[in-house]
């Protein structure tokens, strides 16, 4: 964790925010309303929005009338976010690996697949075991992730986007365990090019289910997209899913064993 990570310069540039987030904010508002129908949240219920960025989905989500917490790595997201905190509403800059409140939100959330940044699993599990010692007992998880066979077989090697006066010239690649994005910008206030390369691990459901069961969490429902429709291996762009926190939850000092019979981490 000491060595700087590429989402850290990334998740703080303008560029990023225009490239991904200066969009049609109403398919963001409308997934939220879903999800909501779907979840049927009580009235004030305590939410966690991990990995908020900006705080588009907690805005949502507060304007619901619950009471809602967006985390995120990004001082200059939250620093944005803030101008937005309300009663119901507020904002820290805190890393998801690392311990935040316990036994307290109903519900968790990680949008956009805003998750697989870091460089092993054990990280990544430090992440789910945050998120899941967050919640009360009887809890829920909801991560939105991309289907990995789906990503794998619907690659855009190469893209370029013009937005207002910024150009990104894209590049996209995979091996074994991760997907690449190498993001070279072009915009009049920079002198030159300025390159960003995004890194997202290959997680799949197997995966996601080890990781939530190591931490007492049970997964439930999987979807396939935003509007709810079921999981598809092969058919279907996202992997929503959606998991309990166990009611008795205990901690487990068995040596990990992953789905596919490892025992190692096998990202690391």
């Amino acid at each position: 964790m000491s060595e700087k990570a590429w989402y850290k310069d990334w998740f703080n540039s303008p560029f990023y925010h225009k490239l991904y987030f200066e969009r049609d904010e109403k398919e963001a508002e409308n997934f939220i309303h879903q999800l909501v129908t779907h979840l049927k949240p009580l009235p004030g219920s305590r939410m966690l929005d991990v990995a908020c960025g900006k705080g588009r989905h907690s805005k949502t989500l507060a304007a619901l009338g619950f009471t809602v917490t967006g985390i995120d790595i990004s001082p200059d997201s939250i620093a944005y976010a803030k101008q937005f905190e309300k009663e119901n509403l507020d904002f820290f800059v805190h890393d998801m690996r690392l311990p935040f409140w316990g036994n307290y939100f109903d519900f968790a959330f990680n949008f956009f697949t805003s998750f697989g940044y870091f460089k092993t699993r054990r990280e990544h599990d430090d992440a789910i075991r945050t998120i899941a010692k967050s919640l009360k007992p009887g809890g829920s998880f909801i991560i939105d992730y991309l289907n990995v066979h789906y990503a794998e077989e619907h690659l855009l090697h190469h893209e370029t986007k013009k937005i207002g006066s910024t150009a990104y010239e894209i590049t996209r690649w995979d091996d074994e365990t991760h997907f690449y994005k190498k993001i070279s910008v072009t915009d009049p206030a920079v002198e030159g090019s300025i390159e960003y390369t995004e890194k997202v691990a290959k997680f799949n459901l197997g995966d996601f289910t080890d990781m939530l069961s190591f931490q007492g969490m049970q997964v439930n429902e999987v979807y396939g997209d935003y509007l709810f429709n079921p999981y598809d291996v092969r058919k279907t762009p996202r992997m929503i899913i959606i998991a309990e926190k166990k009611r008795n939850d205990k901690e487990g000092n068995k040596k990990r064993l992953y789905s596919d019979g490892r025992s190692t981490d096998a990202l690391t």
